[in-house]
């Protein structure tokens, strides 16, 4: 008797006749609830418009009345099933009505008819995403490796740590991990986090719509994984309350403007038309985040618009080619600029000491330097990935959204139908 493991794991390649599996993905009413379902189709399949058309019940989802429930599913992006294996597929999709049109909570459709337009296509966008999430306790909404009911030390030794006592949950994170490179996502790195519990991955860079089509699926298959698993994957952006670090979804953008010299005039004037549409901005990126952006726990305020400018120099890189990092600054809170040539310098906006106006040459690990792209809200001072992984993928840190689609919790963004390479803000 074949045991639910066989089965599960069964190969259907030498039985099945050309018949693949289609796992179709959509985004849920909330905006943040991933949904799916399976179909066969015949195979293989390598382009999203060799894929039917499909539909479901949108009154069961909160996407439409029941009386008229009838949503459309278009096919858009196709990824390997880490699940299944073989042949078979994930695809994303968006929604619509029978009549054609996007249903309102279709976010990607407005995204997708931007970044097909010439000007911007020209531009090359590149995001990466960092993606923070918290593994829950199923059965009782709390971080796993906590104490039920109680609380662990204080936050400090949790961030990138090892050891049973401080990691809790890197089995899901380097399942998740490896998933998503065997499904051809674009996934740059994960890391633990400064709360216990809570891990983050980073997707890019990636250009333009395959952006959003990539954190999406890189989501479901966590939905997928810690469903196996038996926990539960939270992305609320305060999870805890009290002295705890919330979870964003910090996003990296350049332009090819951006990345050629001159670029940093080109930013420049990004960030000025960001800063006239905060609020605006903020009111889009999803419920929560009044509760995480503070300014404490390495937030800015929810309602205060602040940039920082720090470039680096890397030796490998030209000039012309910035890296934009925040400050380790304790007292600046990562007010902090930096520059040169051959070797990373640091110049403090107010001086060498606060107001001296001198420049400073730092050496070594004392200098501190991030070499990585420039994250949060300038107070973050922890790195990802050496600039020989990266090189330019990662230029200015403006917190940039690809329209709704992304569904992202940013205290700094740039909405895609307000890009620089669009139209002004």
């Amino acid at each position: 008797m074949a045991s639910l493991t066989d089965l599960v794991n069964l190969n259907l390649s030498d039985c099945t006749d050309n018949k693949v599996i289609a796992e179709y993905i959509w985004v849920g009413g909330s905006g943040i609830d991933l949904r799916s379902k399976a179909r066969t189709v015949n195979g293989p399949i390598t382009s999203p418009s060799q894929l039917p058309k499909w539909n479901y019940d949108g009154s069961s989802t909160g996407q439409a009345p029941g009386e008229d429930s009838e949503v459309i599913l278009y096919p858009q992006a196709i990824f390997k099933d880490p699940f299944r294996r073989g042949d078979n597929i994930l695809v994303m999709c968006d929604c619509y009505t029978p009549q054609g049109e996007p249903i309102p909570t279709n976010k990607r459709y407005n995204a997708a008819k931007i970044f097909s337009h010439p000007d911007v296509a020209a531009e090359v966008p590149w995001y990466g995403i960092e993606q923070e999430y918290t593994l829950l306790q199923k059965d009782v909404s709390w971080p796993i490796g906590w104490p039920v009911g109680g609380y662990p030390g204080p936050q400090g030794p949790y961030y990138c740590a090892a050891g049973a006592d401080k990691a809790f949950g890197r089995d899901v994170v380097d399942a998740h991990y490896k998933a998503c490179l065997y499904a051809g996502i674009n996934i740059s790195g994960i890391n633990g986090e400064v709360m216990p519990g809570q891990w983050e991955f980073q997707v890019g860079p990636s250009v333009g719509i395959s952006a959003g089509d990539e954190i999406w699926v890189a989501r479901y298959i966590l939905e997928r994984i810690t469903e196996v698993a038996g926990v539960v994957l939270s992305l609320d952006p305060k999870p805890i309350k009290g002295d705890w670090n919330g979870a964003g979804a910090h996003t990296n953008y350049s332009t090819k403007s951006m990345r050629e010299p001159g670029g940093y005039e080109v930013i420049k004037k990004a960030i000025e038309k960001l800063g006239k549409r905060h609020k605006e901005h903020i009111a889009a990126y999803g419920e929560g985040n009044e509760r995480r952006l503070t300014g404490r726990h390495e937030t800015a305020d929810i309602n205060t618009f602040k940039w920082v400018r720090m470039v680096v120099f890397p030796p490998a890189i030209s000039s012309a080619q910035y890296i934009l990092t925040p400050c380790r600054c304790v007292r600046c809170r990562g007010e902090f600029f930096s520059s040169g040539r051959g070797e990373p310098r640091r110049v403090h906006p107010r001086g060498a000491r606060h107001g001296e106006g001198r420049q400073g040459l730092l050496r070594g690990p004392q200098a501190g330097l991030q070499h990585g792209p420039l994250r949060r809200h300038g107070h973050d001072r922890r790195d990802h990935h050496p600039v020989e992984e990266l090189k330019l993928s990662m230029i200015t840190r403006l917190r940039a959204r690809i329209h709704h689609w992304c569904q992202l919790d940013f205290s700094i963004s740039i909405p895609v139908d307000k890009a620089f390479m669009v139209r002004p803000f």
